[in-house]
């Protein structure tokens, strides 16, 4: 996958669209991650920085200090990660006062222009290992497509807002920011926890979220390392499972369905909700055509210097 240049100011901007894809229920942010060239940075540093809590948290009550694990937490891209991070958390806290309300008042035509993103986006999985699809990937991908479409088919549950429960929930939520195609929101909505979480942030309910977060935290420390290692060792199956999973949840993101997901006929404005879709699709093409020329631009320069290409995929392992 192409790897963007910019500066930390576009780097925060990559990370206002992934922030804000995850308040929308339907859309990952993993997904916009991969859109814009960052995904597989976004995992490594991540699994970079977990081992290197997980190192503290070893050596520190041996009083072996932090020199581990600040030599691991070293080898993440900090200049990229940073001002990403950055951008994430001021559109989630941004996203849940001024988006969520927009997409409750106009579900079907916010639903389909996240439509046209995901579906045109699904390209940068399928195209991104570099490897042609064999017969037995296009079976897979069916089936996690399938899977992934009854998924997003249940409907929503009301589960009570115990900090266990809760906890639970920010662990389960935070593995779907990092996998593309499964939202993290639309989790939240299906166990009945999408409305009390917009609450707690935005009512600063410092509770609820503390209890969230430690969950987020978790779940991420224990999926993040997973996905880099299948990342680095199967790189060409992991992108036919997330391929998989983007097509599939597809679902959750039509625009005519009803209060319990069932899939209902285009009707009401359909012109404008399908040139809304067509705009989604337009959207992703022209952000993959500008990646495109910018990383050919990033390489002649670097050849005329005498550099190497570099790309921005976590490195292959032999079982790839």
């Amino acid at each position: 996958m192409a790897k963007s240049p910019g500066g930390h100011a576009f780097n925060a901007f990559r990370g206002t669209l992934i922030g804000a894809a995850e308040v929308v229920p339907g859309i990952s942010g993993g997904t916009v991650a991969l859109i814009t060239g960052v995904y597989e940075k976004l995992i490594g540093g991540a699994g970079f920085i977990t081992s290197g809590l997980r190192m503290a948290a070893a050596d520190l009550p041996r009083g072996r200090g932090m020199s581990r694990a600040a030599a691991e937490m070293k080898k993440a891209e900090w200049g990229t990660l940073l001002p990403l991070l950055i951008g994430m958390a001021a559109a989630l806290v941004l996203g849940a006062k001024l988006l969520a309300p927009v997409i409750e008042e106009h579900p079907q035509f916010a639903y389909a222009l996240f439509f046209g993103l995901v579906l045109a986006s699904l390209w940068v999985p399928y195209s991104g290992s570099g490897r042609r699809w064999t017969a037995g990937n296009y079976l897979l991908g069916l089936l996690v497509a399938a899977g992934a479409f009854v998924l997003t088919g249940l409907p929503p549950a009301q589960m009570p807002t115990h900090p266990a429960i809760v906890g639970l929930a920010g662990a389960v939520a935070i593995c779907a920011l990092v996998l593309p195609g499964v939202s993290g929101s639309f989790i939240l909505l299906t166990l009945g926890l999408y409305e009390p979480t917009m609450d707690a942030v935005n009512e600063r309910d410092l509770g609820y979220v503390a209890v969230f977060g430690t969950g987020c935290v978790v779940g991420l420390a224990l999926f993040v390392k997973l996905l880099k290692w299948l990342l680095e060792n199967y790189h060409h199956m992991t992108l036919v499972v997330m391929t998989g999973l983007m097509a599939g949840s597809l679902r959750a993101l039509w625009p005519w369905q009803d209060d319990d997901r069932h899939l209902l006929a285009p009707s009401g404005s359909v012109g404008l909700t399908f040139a809304l879709m067509a705009v989604g699709v337009a959207v992703v093409v022209a952000v993959l055509v500008v990646e495109r020329r910018a990383h050919a631009k990033r390489e002649r320069t670097e050849q005329r210097g005498g550099g190497r290409g570099r790309h921005a995929r976590v490195s292959v392992g032999a079982n790839d």
